[in-house]
C-alpha cells in the first residue's frame, strides 16, 4: 500500500515548512511505523517521540490530519482513507522544539498545580493497610486511566485563549484525587479548583473527550468536579457557581431559560457586570431580541420532576 505522509518540519521558533514522504506500507501498519520507516530509510533528521508502541506511554501523540492522536494506535490506512495523503503535525498549545517534538514543560507544570496525588497525611495509617472497597476503587478507574499523552491539552480551546487555564488533563486528575476517599485535603482542593483557571475555565467544547485515546473523557470528570463545587456550601458563590445555580433554578421553575432575568441575576452582584452588559442589552433591545414576557413550558412539571430526581439522587450518593 503506497501512502504519502506530509510532515511539518520546524526547528524551534523558525518558520515551519512541510515535506512529503512516500513509502510502501504493509497492511495494518500504523502511522508510527511509517514515521520509523521515514527516519530509518529516507530522512534521519526527522524528530518525533516514541516509546512503548502499545498505546500505554502516550509518547507518540501528534496531530494526524488536524486532530491529536497516538501515532502507534492509528492505522495508516484509516488515516489516509478518502485523502491523498496523511498530514502529521506536532501537538497544539505547546511550543515546538523540533519537527513533531514539543516542549511539555507547561503541561507538567499545570498538572502540578492541582496537586494530583493523595495527601501523605491521609496515608499514615500505622495499624493496617489503607483498604478501599470495590465501589470506592471503581470511582477512580475512568479518570485513573489517563496516560498523560497531551492529546486533550493539544485540542483544548480554553487553553488556547487562556494561558493560565490548567488544562483538561489536570482537571481530570483533580477529580481523581478529590474522589479518592484516602485523601484528607478535600476542602482545600475545592477552594483551589473553584476558579476560572481551574474548573470554571472549561468551555465544554467536547474536544478533549473526542481525542482521548483511553476513554477518560476529561470533560465528564470536569463536570463531576464542578458539581462538587456547586453543592459545597463552604465555598464563596463565584459568578460561575451562580451561573450554574440560576440556570438550574430557572429551568426547574419554568422549563425554559429566561435570558433577561438570567443575566440580571447572575451579573447583578458582579462589579461592573451589568455595566459591561449594557451595550449588548441595548443592541438586543433595538433589534427586538429581548422578550418581555416569559411563558412557561407546557410540560414544565415533567422537567421539574426530572431535575428533582437528579438532585435527590446526587444527595443520596
Amino acid at each position: 500500500m503506497e501512502i504519502t505522509l506530509r510532515i511539518r518540519r520546524q526547528m524551534g521558533r523558525d518558520p515551519a515548512s512541510y515535506k512529503s514522504y512516500t513509502l510502501d506500507l504493509e497492511a495494518g501498519a500504523t502511522v508510527l511505523d511509517a514515521l520509523n520507516r521515514i527516519k530509518w530509510e529516507q530522512d534521519g533528521t526527522l524528530a518525533f517521540r516514541k516509546n512503548c508502541r502499545n498505546a500505554i506511554c502516550g509518547s507518540c501523540a501528534v496531530r494526524i490530519n488536524g486532530r491529536a492522536a497516538l501515532a502507534c494506535a492509528t492505522r495508516a490506512s484509516d488515516a489516509v482513507a478518502g485523502r491523498s495523503e496523511i498530514v502529521v503535525t506536532p501537538l497544539g498549545n505547546l511550543p515546538v522544539l523540533k519537527d513533531l517534538v514539543v516542549d511539555m514543560a507547561d503541561f507538567w507544570q499545570n498538572l502540578e498545580r492541582v496537586e494530583p496525588y493523595v495527601s501523605t497525611a491521609a496515608r499514615r495509617v500505622p495499624e493496617k493497610e489503607f483498604l478501599q472497597t470495590p465501589e470506592e476503587r471503581r470511582r477512580l478507574e475512568q479518570s485513573g486511566n489517563c496516560i498523560l499523552c497531551g492529546a486533550c491539552y493539544s485540542e483544548c480551546n480554553s487553553r488556547e485563549v487562556n494561558p493560565a487555564f490548567v488544562g483538561p488533563h489536570a482537571l481530570a486528575k483533580a477529580w481523581r484525587v478529590l474522589a479518592d476517599n484516602r485523601d484528607d485535603h478535600s476542602a482545600e482542593r475545592r477552594a483551589r479548583y473553584n476558579g476560572t483557571d481551574f474548573a470554571w475555565g472549561c468551555t465544554r467544547c467536547f474536544n478533549c473527550n473526542e481525542v482521548c485515546p483511553m476513554g477518560v473523557e476529561p470533560l465528564d470528570q470536569i463536570q463531576k468536579l464542578r458539581h462538587e463545587l456547586v453543592v459545597d456550601p463552604a465555598l464563596p458563590e463565584t459568578t460561575a457557581v451562580r451561573h450554574r445555580r440560576v440556570f438550574v433554578s430557572q429551568v426547574r421553575t419554568s422549563g425554559w431559560l429566561d435570558e433577561t432575568s438570567f443575566a440580571l441575576r447572575v451579573l447583578a452582584r458582579t462589579p461592573g457586570g451589568l455595566a459591561g452588559l449594557a451595550p449588548l442589552g441595548l443592541r438586543m433591545l433595538l433589534k427586538g431580541k429581548i422578550p418581555f414576557r416569559h411563558r412557561p413550558l407546557a410540560s414544565q412539571a415533567e422537567v421539574t420532576r426530572l431535575i428533582d430526581a437528579i438532585q435527590n439522587d446526587d444527595h443520596h450518593h
